[in-house]
């Protein structure tokens, strides 16, 4: 291959990588829709003010090809659902959103964080039951209970 052809297909390849980064920072600039019921898709755009904004969320950090993680996915799905209006959960994958999970150290996946006003109060490394996923975050709801 000649320098010219090499230069050409470097250019090509820059080409394809910037498409694919602004496309990236296109999807993460979107607002995120709090739908009830349902885990918020988070990025690393959104992450920060989309946990301020909740008293209490949890955050699956996952990956598509992470096979615990799709173990996780169905129950984070139903917790979301059973807990509407009392617990946010949020979901943030790993391979689209790299600075977020770095922050908060995580190293492997699936991972799940409970955050109460912005602060992680606790972590989960690895495929949990439901119930124990539920035993970290269910101590940290406010009781509005009244006598």
């Amino acid at each position: 291959m000649t320098n010219n052809a090499e230069d050409r297909e470097l250019a090509e390849i820059q080409r394809k990588k910037i498409t694919q980064m602004l496309q990236r920072t296109q999807e993460q600039s979107r607002p995120v829709q709090n739908l009830n019921g349902k885990p918020i898709t988070l990025t690393d755009a959104c992450f920060s003010s989309e946990v301020a904004k909740q008293k209490l969320i949890v955050v699956d950090f996952w990956a598509p090809w992470c096979g615990p993680c799709r173990m996780v996915g169905p129950i984070i799905e139903q917790l979301a659902a059973e807990y509407a209006g009392k617990v946010a959960f949020g979901k943030i994958n790993v391979d689209d959103n790299q600075i977020i999970p770095s922050k908060f150290g995580v190293q492997g996946i699936p991972t799940l964080i409970v955050f109460k006003t912005g602060e992680p109060v606790e972590t989960l490394v690895g495929a949990c039951s439901k119930s124990h996923i539920e035993s970290k975050f269910k101590p940290h709801i406010e009781k509005t209970e009244h006598p």
